[in-house]
């Protein structure tokens, strides 16, 4: 679960690299970097939820802190944590 500076996000694009492009839940479209520490034990697809931390100094980007797998994001779905 989110913490107070984090959101949950859906990965909309992967632009290559260490980049994808995220829809925050708090209505924002973000630039989303993948960390070293998950670049290649995680691999992040299109259509995945994720948590997300905005940057505090540039609110269009933001970082991705962990990625749910399908059968985690089924069930925050059922919770009605995410749509």
């Amino acid at each position: 679960m989110p913490n107070n500076d984090e959101v949950f996000a859906v990965v909309t694009e992967h632009l290559g690299g260490n980049h994808v492009q995220l829809r925050c839940a708090d209505g924002e479209e973000r630039l989303g970097r993948i960390p070293g520490r998950m670049k290649y034990r995680t691999w992040i697809e299109q259509d995945d939820i994720v948590v997300a931390e905005p940057w505090d100094w540039q609110d269009e980007k933001a970082t991705i802190e962990w990625r749910y797998t399908s059968q985690d994001a089924d069930q925050l779905r059922r919770e009605g944590h995410i749509d």
